[in-house]
C-alpha cells in the first residue's frame, strides 16, 4: 500500500524546530500519520471515514 507524499506538520508543533508532533498526509482513499521525530519509523494509515474516530478518540485521552 502506497502512502501520500504530501506530508504536513501541525501549526502545535512545538518549539525549536518543531519536531514534537505528529505528520499528516492524504490522498483521495488514505489519511496517514508519521512521528515528526523519526518518520522513517513507519505510519499509520486509514480510510477517510476511520480517521474522525480514531482522533476523537485520542481527543478523549489527552491529560486534562
Amino acid at each position: 500500500m502506497e502512502t501520500p507524499d504530501n506530508w504536513r506538520k501541525s501549526s502545535y508543533s512545538g518549539p525549536g524546530d518543531g519536531d514534537s508532533c505528529v505528520e499528516i498526509a492524504d490522498s483521495p482513499t488514505r489519511i496517514a500519520i508519521r512521528d515528526s521525530k523519526d518518520s522513517s519509523a513507519g505510519t499509520l494509515t486509514f480510510t477517510p471515514e476511520a480517521f474522525s474516530p480514531f482522533i476523537e478518540t485520542v481527543k478523549g485521552q489527552r491529560p486534562r
